[in-house]
């Protein structure tokens, strides 16, 4: 048997201090991401009900479900998908395939990464003189989604962009040596090997849509509305605002009341989160590089 020396004796000593440091610091990270869902499903279940998700707010708000906030923000979601999905993935695909690697290039890549860091409150301005006032869309789905989208915009180009760069350049050789086209090459081969970044970062971005509210408080979201909106051009109620104006504007709220907004909102944004892990973890696997 070989007798541990002192070397041995403190590097062993090192790696479980190490392991101890590095334990306490992802204790830190979890313990209150556990507080806050604990919280929440202890105060939050017990109002959850298919009449709280499937009917409107009653008595001043006090009462009732939450039914034309999450069709609003459904919609929201799916609008600002449409938008910007196609654009972004065009855009990636022409800076990762078609742009030479020169300056003014290397500057549109900078700006969008860049444009992720914009504070929502700037985008939230932006949107309110580009889409509200200057397009005369008014305070609406529509303004609310396209500004959405253009937060949503570096998220997709990134993603997309680095799903394309991942592919082996060696895909694209042997397309082009069998005499295909670079848009052939693009369509057939490198955009069904990247298929399972541009979908994380989709997914991501519904996520980080449903739960913003500065953009869209001040371009198409309502503080109450009687009536589900009929059309992109009206305004509707959202999730996030909901929860904002029922936890702070409200008197005589109910206490489980907000906490159950909350829940369905969180909900949401874990759900998106999960299936973008297990989507990739599909698709990887069945990958054959």
């Amino acid at each position: 048997m070989f007798e541990a020396t002192a070397l041995n004796r403190r590097n062993q000593t090192t790696q479980r201090l190490f392991r101890l440091a590095l334990g306490g610091m992802t204790a830190i990270l979890v313990l209150p991401v556990i507080l806050i869902m604990g919280t929440l499903l202890w105060k939050g279940a017990p109002v959850i009900s298919f009449e709280f998700l499937f009917t409107g707010p009653t008595q001043g708000m006090t009462a009732g479900g939450i039914f034309p906030a999450l069709l609003g923000t459904i919609l929201l979601v799916l609008v600002a998908l449409l938008a910007s999905v196609p654009l972004g993935v065009a855009a990636a695909i022409y800076l990762s395939e078609y742009a030479p690697d020169n300056g003014f290039t290397r500057a549109i890549n900078l700006a969008i990464i860049n444009l992720a860091g914009v504070p929502s409150i700037v985008h939230a301005l932006f949107g309110v003189g580009a889409f509200v006032i200057f397009f005369r869309f008014g305070t609406s789905i529509l303004a609310a989604s396209l500004t959405l989208a253009i937060m949503a915009l570096p998220v997709v180009i990134v993603a997309t962009r680095e799903s394309l760069q991942a592919v082996p350049e060696a895909f694209r050789e042997a397309c082009w040596n069998m005499g295909a086209t670079r848009w052939q090459t693009i369509r057939r081969v490198v955009l069904p090997n990247a298929i399972t970044g541009i979908l994380t970062g989709v997914i991501l971005e519904v996520s980080r849509n449903a739960g913003e509210t500065a953009p869209i408080m001040f371009t198409g979201a309502a503080f109450f509305l009687p009536l589900l909106p009929q059309s992109v051009f009206d305004q509707t109620m959202a999730l996030s605002l909901h929860l904002f104006v029922v936890s702070t504007q409200v008197p005589d709220m109910p206490e489980n009341l907000p906490y159950g907004v909350a829940l369905v909102l969180i909900s949401i944004v874990l759900l998106m989160n999960s299936l973008s892990i297990a989507l990739r973890m599909y698709l990887r696997g069945k990958k054959k590089w």
